[in-house]
Order: C-alpha cells, then sequence, then structure tokens
C-alpha cells in the first residue's frame, strides 16, 4: 500500500515468480491474482492512492467518508480474490486458453 503499482511489480515480481512457477501454477492466473491484490493495496487506508485521487477530484467531501464508501469496493475485491479466483482459477485462465 505504500508503492505505486509498477513499483510494487518491479520489487516483488523478480522474488515470487520463479517459486510460483516451481509450484506449478500457471503465470497468467498468477498475473491476474497480482493485479487484484495491487488494486487492493490502492484501495486500504492510509495510503490508498485511488482513495487520494477521488478526494483530488472531489475536494469538498471528507477523506473519512470516501475511505468509507471505499470498503464496499474493498470487500467486493476480496470476494473475487479469495473465493472465486482461489478456488476456481479457471475463470481468470477462461479467455487466454481460447487465444491458443
Amino acid at each position: 500500500m505504500f508503492l505505486d503499482p509498477t513499483s510494487m511489480i518491479l520489487i516483488t515480481l523478480p522474488f515470487f515468480f520463479p517459486v510460483v512457477k516451481a509450484l506449478g501454477f500457471h503465470p497468467v492466473w498468477f498475473g491476474v491474482i497480482i493485479v487484484k491484490m495491487i488494486e487492493v493495496a490502492n484501495l486500504t487506508p492510509p495510503f490508498g492512492m485511488n482513495v487520494f485521487a477521488c478526494k483530488s477530484i472531489a475536494p469538498d467531501i471528507p477523506l473519512e467518508k470516501i475511505f468509507k464508501g471505499s470498503f464496499f469496493f474493498l470487500f467486493m475485491e476480496l470476494f473475487v480474490i479469495l473465493p472465486v479466483l482461489v478456488i476456481f482459477p479457471q475463470i481468470s485462465l477462461f479467455l487466454p486458453s481460447k487465444m491458443f
């Protein structure tokens, strides 16, 4: 939650990607999980960059109200990651499998 998305990927991916491949997980599935986790990191307090972007658009709304409004999106992101993408990884692999 402290870094921008590009920095998060550049710092963590060289360490975790070989481990994920060695464990037998699909690289596309891992990429989808990484992107979703970055979205969660950009919504969580105290450094949610997406929340501060919303604050710059609507400066008259208090920051606490924007954070409270973003919790629904945070819970939905966690719902998509945990039960859907982890239990059913075929959902994230459906379109890439149709490409080849």
